[in-house]
């Protein structure tokens, strides 16, 4: 007998970021767990970081999918920490693990995991992140954008 699996979202965006971007990566990952999804990231700091610490607060599961070789990289909030060794190469592992992506304002990492996120047809919403289409889900408040990716990686898995 199978058992339906848990829903897994992904939370990009920025190493190094304001404390204000970090809290609302924070709001998103609670959210997440609260749900009884899965939270999965770069596992490094900003909005990993937050996002993780948020997910860990709520009692939710975290993976960390480093770009580094070592598993001490990982933030303190990371519970499954997958080090690779790729470096940015570990961008599309992150997206491929995910159901939905959550997009916080990043550089050229978060961009191209977008992109992947495209690629791979699954659902991107965008908190003032880059904005590359009509693809991309817009939103403003981290909450909303949280609520929408749980709904849509529920129908996902």
């Amino acid at each position: 007998m199978a058992t339906k699996r848990k829903p897994i979202i992904a939370v990009i965006g920025a190493g190094k970021c304001s404390k204000k971007l970090r809290d609302m990566a924070g709001v998103v990952g609670k959210y997440i767990a609260e749900q009884g999804a899965v939270l999965v990231c770069g596992g490094m700091g900003g909005i990993m970081e937050g996002a993780a610490q948020g997910a860990k607060e709520a009692g939710g599961t975290t993976i960390g999918i480093l770009p580094t070789e070592n598993r001490a990289d990982a933030n303190a909030f990371i519970d499954f920490v997958i080090p690779t060794g790729f470096g940015e190469a570990r961008n599309i592992m992150v997206v491929r693990t995910a159901d939905v992506v959550v997009a916080f304002p990043g550089k050229y990492g978060t961009l191209s995991e977008m992109a992947f996120a495209l690629l791979a047809e699954k659902p991107v919403i965008s908190i003032s992140a880059w904005k590359l289409g009509d693809e991309i889900i817009q939103m403003d408040d981290p909450l909303e954008a949280a609520k929408k990716a749980v709904q849509l990686a529920l129908t996902r898995v």
